[in-house]
């Protein structure tokens, strides 16, 4: 199945925090299926902003049983996208959206009674209390605990829903607040969610051997040292959920590193296949990424981060070999099955197949 971009209308956009909003979109029932997501997934939005082709891709915050499609978007100081949400983007506008991708979830199973635990700072919130509504929702037995960093209250997103959800659920619900820059009088809820933290979480309040599946979205260090903390606890790696939306070069506004290797192909053919129809470009040892040499090619092909982090340029690859620079999207058994990021893609053989209709 192969996916474009709809226009969506902004139903409402709501202030949750100083620098956070909520977009709401209206679906029309003729784009209901299109955009059914599962809980954890994210939209990506496009917009032409000051002349630039731009898209970002932002995690749905709303559970499954909601009835409604939102994302949460935080401004992000020189940020073009974030800026243009934030300052001018207004309800009754329409924005370009992506169907919802994304596998940062398991599936809901009612008959079981798993402890979930969730790991998010900042705006890493978003996907985890897509997945928190939905399993307390519909996993009626199960329970979920969320460790939740920021520098302060204010700056915390979805305080009132959280709180809301903690009040409905009393017994199977537990929050932990942690800030970094506020003085609380637990030790342990002050200070930043490094290593040392969370193995003091594991070994007090959340032992990680009580831990069914663990699911952690947040800065990218953030990320890397929860898995280390849960792996070191003896978390089984299968039970270990990360959602990255930026990598080291995103945070410091750089392009993604693509190096050339000895072993790429000086050039090749490649067959992109979309919408059912087939397209050979060609590929130069010289382009970052079979992504680029498509679009290079005037190819209308799905994108976003181009850093091998949101997945959204996933593609097969149906004959040939490819190597990728970076892979922060897919899991072993889809890359074992053939998938990759087109974005982080360099042909090694002089003819590559792909195609974007295996999604």
């Amino acid at each position: 199945m192969s996916l474009h971009f709809h226009p969506l209308r902004l139903r409402a956009k709501h202030q949750d925090t100083d620098d956070a909003v909520v977009l709401s979109f209206e679906v029309p029932e003729s784009l209901r299926d299109t955009f059914r997501f599962t809980q954890g997934q994210y939209l990506t939005l496009r917009s032409e902003v000051d002349g630039q082709d731009l898209r970002r891709s932002y995690s749905i915050c709303a559970g499954v049983d909601d009835g409604e499609l939102r994302v949460g978007v935080r401004h992000v100081a020189g940020g073009a996208f974030s800026s243009w949400v934030h300052d001018r983007l207004q309800p009754g506008d329409t924005v370009q959206v992506f169907p919802p991708q994304g596998r940062f979830f398991v599936p809901v199973d009612p008959s079981l009674q798993r402890h979930y635990l969730g790991i998010a700072a900042g705006s890493g919130i978003t996907p985890i209390l897509s997945i928190m509504k939905t399993v307390l929702a519909q996993e009626p037995h199960s329970r979920f605990t969320l460790i939740y960093g920021n520098r302060r209250p204010a700056s915390a997103m979805f305080k009132e829903e959280l709180e809301d959800l903690k009040n409905r659920y009393l017994t199977r619900v537990s929050l932990h607040h942690v800030f970094s820059r506020e003085h609380v009088d637990s030790p342990l809820m002050q200070g930043r969610l490094d290593q040392a933290k969370l193995a003091d979480f594991l070994r007090g309040p959340v032992p990680a051997a009580g831990i069914d599946q663990v699911f952690i979205c947040g800065p990218f260090e953030m990320n890397e040292q929860a898995e280390a903390a849960l792996r070191e606890a003896g978390v089984p790696e299968a039970r270990i959920h990360i959602e990255r939306f930026g990598t080291p070069e995103m945070q410091q506004g750089r392009p993604a590193p693509h190096a050339v290797l000895e072993q790429d192909a000086e050039a090749a053919r490649v067959v992109v296949i979309r919408d059912g129809v087939s397209r050979e470009i060609d590929f130069r040892r010289s382009d970052p990424s079979l992504l680029d040499a498509a679009a290079r090619a005037g190819m209308d092909v799905p994108y976003s981060c181009k850093s091998g982090v949101c997945s959204t340029c996933r593609c097969k690859l149906l004959e040939g070999e490819v190597r990728m620079v970076k892979n922060f999207a897919l899991e072993k058994h889809e890359v074992a099955a053939g998938f990759i990021l087109s974005c982080q893609a360099h042909a090694l053989t002089p003819r590559v197949v792909i195609s974007f209709d295996e999604r």
